[in-house]
């Protein structure tokens, strides 16, 4: 019962991660974009945790943790960026 629960998790984030793609492509706007970028990385987290779940093992885990953080960086980074055309002051 719980591998029909993953597989289907896995099954909304995985198309959920294709609809941000789709976004990020075709956004309108910068702000768009940024949003859609910053869904993705949870979407990946939220998969690498499912697929930890399945498999039993808790380098996934740490490889979400790793993720968490590389994604809070990158956001921020392309967010000043598109404010102040720089990133290092």
């Amino acid at each position: 019962m719980i591998e029909t629960a993953l597989v289907f998790a896995m099954g909304c984030f995985g198309l959920g991660l294709l609809f941000n793609l789709w976004r990020m492509l075709r956004g309108p706007s910068q702000a768009d974009r940024i949003l859609a970028l910053d869904t993705m990385v949870i979407n990946v987290i939220s998969l690498l945790i499912l697929y930890g779940i399945k498999e039993g093992t808790a380098v996934y885990y740490e490889a979400a943790m790793l993720v968490a953080m590389v994604g809070f960086v990158s956001t921020v980074a392309y967010c000043r960026f598109v404010l102040r055309g720089d990133i290092i002051e």
